[in-house]
This record gives C-alpha cells, structure tokens and sequence, in this order.
C-alpha cells in the first residue's frame, strides 16, 4: 500500500496560521492580565478601606489611668503608648492581650482595658513599699517583709526615708539584714496610716530601742512604742495643721487611752 504524503503548507499559509494562534494567546494572556491586575486592586481597596475604617473608629481618644501613686498619669500612659501605633485602640488590644507591662521600677504589673473603640482604661498595681534607706549614694527602697524592691538615684516624695536601721550590705531583691525583722510591717504600717490621713512624714527615724521618731519638716513628733500607733496618728492629723511654721518637739510617747498626754516643746530659732 502506498504511503500517503502529508500536504505542506505554502509559506505564507504557514505564516498566517502562526499568527493567528499568536493572537489568540495574546489576547488570553492579556485577559488573564486584567483579571488578575483587577484581583489586585480589588483586594487593595478593600485593604485601604479597613485601614480606613479602622483608623476613623479605633482612634483613642479617652485614657483611664486607675491606680497609680508614684507616677503621674501622662508618664503611666507614656509608657503603655510607645509609639503612634499605640493611640489605635484594636492594635493596642492585639499588643497586651493576656499580658501584663512588668519591669517598671516601683510598679508590680499593669494592664490594659479596651473598654470601648475609643476609649482604654490602664490598671496599675504598685509594688507596696514601706520606705527607703540610704546606701552608697543610691536610694534602697523596701516592702513590707524588707526586701529591696528597687534602688534608684531619685528619693520619692512618697515614702519617708527610714534611719536608724543597722545594716552592713544591701541586695537588691533581698531581705535588709536586720535582726529585727518584724520591724519591716510596722514600718509599712505606719506608712499606709499616714498616707491614710493624709500626713506626709520626711523621716521615720527608730532608736536602739525601736522607739519611733516622725519628721515633718520642722516639728519632730516622738511616737515611743508601737503601742496605740493609730490613736497617735491619728491625732497628728488635728495637732500638725496648728504648728505650721514652728520648730520644736511634739510628745506622744506617753500617749494612751486613759491619760491622753500630749505635750510640745517649741524651739528657738
């Protein structure tokens, strides 16, 4: 049987034909182009308009600072909103959700409340100090079991410096090695009593005997024991306000609920 020979096209046929199937993919290529640039923008502009949609509801605009003693609240809030990101309420849930700002002198932890798309509220927890002591030119603050919670350059308006403590070193994030340990709640008893009534003592100075002194400015308020501490403290809240100006010495160590003796010994200036 004879083998049939395949026709062949003229050139120019030939040429025609290519061209045509060149056409057409440029044209399905060029559709699939528009479809995907069209995917593109589409998606871009539903991107933009959440950011839109976001940045016109989420801004911050009210801040709730709850908490705080020892900072100001401009400085609590300084440090929670770092950067511009920060003033978007929905970024800032993302940011400190399930988590808690530690590592702030002074502050145990804080956390951060989105109570509404423009609104936030900071919650501080302050770390509970009793007072200060003075050590190679730092300021050693203490809590109430006397462990050295922070040391820094900078004395707090907040807390009385404490004298009269014998010690020989300072750790910090350890216990003050004093013999009498007890003495470290009664200091933060009487702290939290004269924040309590308002009452802001520059020194609380003890003896050998752990009788205690009070300074403020220059009235020196002998307290003797911790015996009826809070009667004591309490009536410096009505005496205080009636020496204002005067130097001398206020007497309260024999104070009690029978005998009620209270004396003052002005100075001389």
């Amino acid at each position: 049987m004879a083998r049939r020979r395949r026709k062949k096209l003229p050139p120019s046929r030939k040429i025609e034909f290519h061209n045509r199937w060149h056409i057409k993919d440029s044209i399905r290529n060029n559709r699939s182009l528009y479809i995907i640039a069209l995917i593109v923008i589409t998606v871009i502009l539903i991107i933009v308009g959440v950011i839109k949609y976001i940045a016109d509801n989420y801004t911050i605009t009210n801040v709730y600072v709850d908490g705080n003693k020892h900072y100001t609240d401009e400085e609590i809030i300084d440090m929670v909103m770092t950067d511009k990101l920060c003033k978007n309420s929905m970024y800032l849930s993302f940011k400190y959700r399930n988590k808690s700002i530690r590592d702030i002198p002074f502050i145990e932890k804080m956390d951060v409340d989105i109570v509404a798309p423009d609104t936030v509220k900071i919650n501080v927890y302050e770390k509970a100090i009793a007072g200060y002591i003075t050590y190679l030119g730092r300021y050693m603050y203490f809590d109430r079991d006397g462990i050295v919670v922070e040391s820094s350059l900078e004395a707090s308006d907040d807390v009385p410096q404490v004298m009269g403590l014998t010690f020989n070193y300072v750790i910090v994030h350890e216990r003050l090695p004093i013999e009498n340990e007890e003495i470290f709640e009664e200091i933060l008893d009487i702290t939290q009593l004269l924040s309590k009534y308002e009452l802001n003592a520059n020194k609380i100075f003890f003896d050998s005997e752990y009788n205690v002194y009070l300074y403020f400015d220059g009235i020196e308020v002998s307290i003797g024991t911790k015996d009826f501490i809070d009667e004591k403290i309490i009536q410096l809240q009505y005496i205080l306000p009636n020496l204002e100006g005067k130097t001398g010495i206020l007497e309260l160590k024999d104070y009690n609920e029978d005998t009620k003796n209270i004396t003052f010994e002005e100075k001389k200036q």
